[in-house]
């Protein structure tokens, strides 16, 4: 069953793949200018808000149908390029537009006897990417 997607990586359940997201954070923040009065409290005007930002975890295990190398190479191209990208959960998409990977942290858990990744976490933070 398919969870949700960033891009083309694909976060789901099913009886061979398991590849979910856990710990879902999602911010957003407004600007403001202060003007300074004389002998009085600084005035605040809205400037506008930041792009929001997102950030998760996904755990990548061999032993659960994912191999981690091929799921931490789109990341990274992802990242490394710039590619702007929609993400969905269930059948509701995020945000207004789309996303754009901002930085990576992975957690390598388990080597398997050849060297290679077997299971890792990695974070992935992603910053909203307007239209205009």
């Amino acid at each position: 069953m398919r969870i949700g997607t960033l891009g083309n990586l694909v976060f789901q359940v099913s009886s061979e793949t398991v590849q979910t997201i856990d710990d879902l954070q999602w911010s957003g923040s407004a600007q403001y200018s202060t003007h300074q009065r004389h002998l009085a409290k600084g005035l605040l005007e809205f400037t506008g808000v930041d792009p929001d930002e997102l950030s998760f975890s996904i755990f990548l295990s061999r032993s659960l149908g994912v191999e981690p190398e091929e799921s931490m190479a789109l990341l990274r191209e992802y990242e490394q390029n710039g590619t702007t990208l929609p993400f969905s959960l269930g059948s509701r998409p995020y945000g207004e537009y789309r996303w754009v990977i901002v930085s990576h942290k992975l957690q390598v858990t388990q080597f398997d006897g050849r060297g290679r990744i077997a299971a890792a976490t990695v974070s992935v933070s992603l910053r909203e990417y307007s239209k205009e």
